[in-house]
């Protein structure tokens, strides 16, 4: 079941606000099945694909300072590049729990309170050191 909505159409209704993590993961599975590609997306091809993608990411900011790399929010050209590498490591780590059966809102709720416990407020506030450092 393929859509032919344009892509301004669908970029004016949806965002953040309304759409669930379980849309985006069926409708990255649509993708892949009209295309017969469940075939290709295997563990290991779909992890390689996030380190490619987000190799391509970090090569926008490649030899900038820190600070600098905030600058790309004011260039529009550099923002959809960044948008688009970012969309592509989020659709394969889409694609990914679909193929390991993750329950991605449940994982990263799971791991942010991992990580609350690993890096309590009082004590990582302000800091970029590591949780066995703090």
């Amino acid at each position: 079941m393929t859509t032919n909505i344009p892509e301004q159409a669908i970029n004016d209704q949806v965002s953040d606000a309304n759409c669930t993590v379980a849309h985006l993961k069926q409708t990255v599975q649509q993708f892949a099945d009209d295309r017969d590609w469940r075939q290709f997306h295997t563990p290991k091809n779909l992890s390689m694909a996030i380190a490619s993608e987000a190799a391509e990411l970090m090569e926008h900011f490649l030899w900038t300072e820190s600070r600098d790399s905030l600058a790309c929010v004011n260039d529009p050209v550099k923002l959809e590049q960044t948008r688009e590498e970012l969309a592509d490591i989020a659709i394969y780590c889409l694609q990914l729990a679909n193929v390991l059966n993750v329950d991605l809102s449940a994982a990263i709720l799971s791991k942010n309170a991992a990580n609350a416990r690993k890096y309590p407020v009082q004590k990582a506030r302000g800091s970029a050191a590591k949780y066995n450092e703090l």
